[in-house]
């Protein structure tokens, strides 16, 4: 066996390495008109949507989930290997072919699409794939172990059949089927097993032997992301192939002159201008010196961007979200506590430019592109070609960046649209100068709490009224061609409600029509509304002259698994009860199906710099798939957050964001970056998600612990020491 996993052709492999037969994106394999079969090639046999397994025994586990460096490709065929019994060191990975099977289903059970009439009846006639929300191990979690459970249901008849035995004496590990006697290797019995009838109600397993799930394997993709082998959407080569980069006009301007230059493909739309040439330095060098001048509408500035959300906060029209118990009656005559909270708009700042690669043969068009919603991406490349969707492949590749700004492929229609005119293959990639520019930025939101005070000091009541407008609705809009408008919904508001037992709580949210344009960010609008509501509680328990550990306990009856994760992050901390003059400050929060406490040990600097020295965490994400990834998504999500919340919020010049260097991006040398420890506490519960936890969860804990050492409350994202709120 080991001899034929080592003969696999390495020629087919577009990314190659892992452990043993490692990461394999077969693009090759894929069929060419729109079948949502998993095609098979060279003796595999296929097992459902999800899973084949080679004559060579190799097993290989279609993604529907975008790698953005969050250890997908890894977490997805860890849950299939384990149901199925199979060596980890035969595992591959590829990804998904277009097919409503692997459609994200919370995507529509969340509410992400509610108000988008386009989208919502995308949902039911086609494959909607998604990766953000936090939500690729919630959604498929249960379809991959099916997966894997039925496999191996139609191996162990197989193996039964061939020795005459009842089913129930057969089992799977390590890649056999096996009895007390005697071994089958998958590869030995693939194609007999693929002619049996599959369960209908194939059993899951519950035995603790002989498991994958929980374990900290080693990532397939780690080897080759090591040794530079990995490749990334820039990456692809193709024969005949040209190189392209642009210059893009700012939201509602246009092209108005520049200067050609006789030795460059200059190819010129209202909205843009390109280059191709034989290599991407020598289009960028062509295209800089043609200097293109665009029309640019009036730019906003952060104060005017701050005026209008006080301005809307104060006499906008609001509506009331959600509502429990009666706050209007609870305050009634009383004089309520209230702060108010400001979180810019914040840029993604991410390593990836925006880029695609397009290829027309004869009539079918092939495009490769980063995109965490490939069949979105797929959708602009049929409409940038006019041509039938069954003559359009999208290769979803990995993206170099997991902030959130490939939800939206810009480039995907400007390289049809380029490959077309110059009948050659095309790969364009926008400079990081440009691809910041147009950058969609997480929006801003201003919140003004107010809360009432009970017996004993213990919050009574408490409403959030937010002026705001959504990210990801702006994406989705985008994504259907619906006119933008400042309708309000959970991928708006997600996170406002608090995770505490208050008996009356109101939440009004206030619409803001952004003045630029607004998208996806990992970790948003939690991020936003736990600063708003865990900078609060804080300063309630202080003026209440209460421990803030404690006075959330009190408050926590109803959320035990929260209130464990407070409990263990503040014990593994070494909580001091954050008094005036401790530098320890405490979070905690409740998103997307998991829960985590955060001990943050900050101070501000001698360059009036806030400085975090140490964190500690502790969180409940329910079963685990892979502690590792989880520790790593914590630890990310935490540095990113860092990074978001110490970087200036953005200049604007044209209606656009300005650029940054690599070194003004935000996030910690390693000189500065702080002592992180992970605790993950063990549950039997349904998986939640994690990738957006740490970004959520890190500004309120430093900021509290900043307070606890300086007296000084920061209420405002980023932060800035030398002006409190």
């Amino acid at each position: 066996m080991r001899e034929a996993l080592a003969s696999i052709d390495r020629r087919t492999l577009l990314i190659g390495g892992g452990i043993g037969i490692g990461l394999v994106v077969a693009f090759a394999a894929w069929p060419r008109h729109l079948a949502s079969d998993l095609a098979t090639r060279n003796g595999e046999q296929a097992f459902g949507a999800f899973l084949k397994i080679g004559h060579d025994g190799r097993v290989t586990v279609a993604v529907p989930q975008v790698e953005t460096g969050q250890g997908i490709w890894t977490a997805m065929p860890q849950i299939v290997a384990d149901e199925l019994g199979a060596a980890w060191e035969t595992v591959a990975v590829e990804p998904a072919p277009l097919g409503s099977e692997y459609a994200n289903s919370l995507a529509g059970e969340e509410g992400w699409l509610d108000g988008i009439g386009r989208l919502r009846r995308w949902k039911i006639s086609d494959a909607m794939r998604i990766t953000a929300g936090s939500t690729s191990v919630r959604a498929f979690e249960r379809p991959l172990r099916l997966a894997g459970a039925t496999a191996r249901a139609m191996l162990i008849a197989a193996a039964a059949e061939r020795w005459d035995v009842p089913v129930d004496e057969c089992d799977t590990a390590d890649g056999f089927v096996l009895t007390k006697a005697r071994t089958f290797t998958f590869a030995e019995l693939a194609e007999e097993a693929a002619g049996q009838s599959p369960p209908s109600d194939p059993p899951l397993r519950t035995s603790p032997k002989n498991r994958l799930i929980g374990q900290p394997l080693p990532r397939l993709d780690l080897p080759a992301k090591s040794d530079g082998s990995f490749r990334f959407a820039a990456d692809v080569r193709l024969p005949d192939m040209l190189f392209a980069s642009a210059r893009i006009a700012p939201p509602g301007g246009r092209l108005t002159g520049f200067g050609r230059q006789n030795s460059a493909n200059f190819i010129i739309r209202n909205q843009w201008l390109a280059v191709a040439a034989d290599s991407w330095w020598a289009a960028e060098r062509a295209l800089h010196a043609s200097n293109p001048h665009f029309s640019a509408p009036e730019s906003p500035s952060r104060d005017g961007i701050l005026a209008m959300h006080q301005q809307l906060l104060e006499s906008g029209d609001g509506s009331n979200w959600f509502s429990r118990g009666d706050y209007d009656s609870a305050v009634e005559g009383s004089r309520p506590l209230s702060a108010t909270y400001w979180v810019a708009p914040a840029q993604h700042l991410g390593l990836e430019p925006l880029t695609a690669t397009a290829r027309f043969s004869g009539d079918h068009l092939e495009v490769w592109g980063p995109s965490q919603a490939p069949d979105f991406a797929r959708a602009a490349a049929i409409k940038a070609a006019g041509q039938d969707a069954s003559e359009v492949t999208l290769y979803p590749m990995p993206v170099g960046d997991s902030a959130g700004r490939a939800m939206e492929a810009d480039a995907v229609a400007m390289a049809v649209d380029l490959a077309r005119d110059l009948k050659r293959p095309v790969q364009l990639s926008l400079s990081p100068s440009s691809s910041q520019n147009h950058d969609r930025v997480a929006p801003a939101a201003l919140a003004r709490m107010t809360a009432l005070p009970g017996a004993g000091g213990i919050t009574a009541a408490w409403k959030m009224r937010v002026a705001i407008s959504d990210g990801l609705g702006s994406a989705f809009r985008r994504f259907a061609s619906e006119a933008a408008t400042t309708a309000l919904g959970r991928t708006a508001l997600d996170g406002a409600i608090p995770p505490y037992a208050i008996p009356d709580v109101s939440i009004d949210a206030v619409p803001v029509k952004s003045p630029f344009p607004t998208g996806y960010l990992r970790g948003h609008p939690q991020r936003a509304m736990t600063f708003f509501t865990e900078s609060f509680i804080d300063e309630l328990a202080h003026a209440a002259g209460l421990e803030p550990l404690a006075f959330r306990m009190t408050l926590l009856g109803g959320n035990p698994r929260l209130a464990r994760c407070i409990q263990a992050a503040a014990s593994a901390g070494d909580w001091d009860g954050g008094a005036r003059g401790s530098t320890l400050g405490l979070a905690a929060c409740s998103a997307f199906g998991s829960h985590i406490g955060l001990m943050a040990n900050a101070t501000i600097g001698a360059d009036q710099a806030v400085e975090v020295h140490r964190l500690v965490a502790a969180v409940d994400c329910g079963r685990i798939v892979n502690p590792q990834l989880v520790r790593q998504q914590i630890e990310g999500g935490l540095i990113w957050a860092l990074g978001l919340a110490n970087v200036r919020e953005p200049d604007w010049a044209a209606g656009m964001p300005r650029s940054r260097p690599l070194g003004a991006i935000g996030l910690p040398r390693i000189a500065r970056t702080p002592e992180i420890h992970v605790q993950l506490i063990p549950s039997r519960a349904a998986p939640g998600g994690v990738s957006g936890l740490g970004v959520a969860l890190l500004a309120p804990a430093v900021a509290n612990a900043i307070f606890a050492a300086t007296g000084k409350r920061l209420r405002n994202l980023p932060f800035d020491p030398t002006s409190v709120g």
